[in-house]
């Protein structure tokens, strides 16, 4: 079991649960994952996620879960919109006039085009008509249900002189 201040070692495959999209892989951190889902950048770092356990680095769900699991194992986790990228936020859904947007950045104003807030916010234009645009500033997954299918590849202590344990099962010191 992992303790909390630990870091924990860990591939994640991020896939959608609802809907057409179901299943559909949204992250990873498995370079043979984004092969074969097709989804491989050259621009991509692939390689596992460190982090310390139970100081909030990773979405709770993944957090929670990590810390019941032994190296090795893997599991998947399914989170609903509260634990995961949140509920989608309809004031975080504005319109604006087509005039205003196109003078505050450089858009076209076209459907799914990024667009960047005054205050730094990125949303993207959802809906546009001849005088106005729709913008989007929640998390592009927010309101949806997700999975997360997480491989604890390593586990240690950050203190100098604790014992490592890694995917062998094999105790080294560090």
């Amino acid at each position: 079991m992992v303790e909390s201040g630990e870091i924990a070692i860990v591939h994640i495959t991020g896939r959608l649960v609802d809907g057409p999209e179901a299943g559909e892989v949204f992250e990873t951190t498995d370079v043979d994952v984004a092969l074969d889902e097709g989804i491989y950048h050259d621009n991509r770092d692939f390689k596992p996620l460190e982090f310390r356990v139970g100081e909030g680095h990773v979405l709770p769900g993944i957090d929670e879960a990590v810390q019941d699991m032994t190296v090795g194992e893997t599991k998947i986790v399914v989170l609903d919109p509260e634990d995961a990228y949140g509920t989608v936020d309809e004031d975080a859904i504005v319109t604006v006039t087509r005039e205003e947007l196109e003078q505050r950045s450089d858009t076209t104003a076209a459907v799914d085009e990024l667009v960047e807030s005054e205050s730094g916010d990125v949303g993207w234009i959802i809906d546009v008509d001849d005088e106005t645009a729709t913008i989007d500033f929640n998390h592009e997954l927010a309101g949806k249900r997700v999975e997360f299918e997480i491989k604890l590849l390593e586990s240690h202590a950050s203190e100098t002189g604790k014992e490592i344990t890694d995917d062998s099962g094999v105790e080294k010191p560090s």
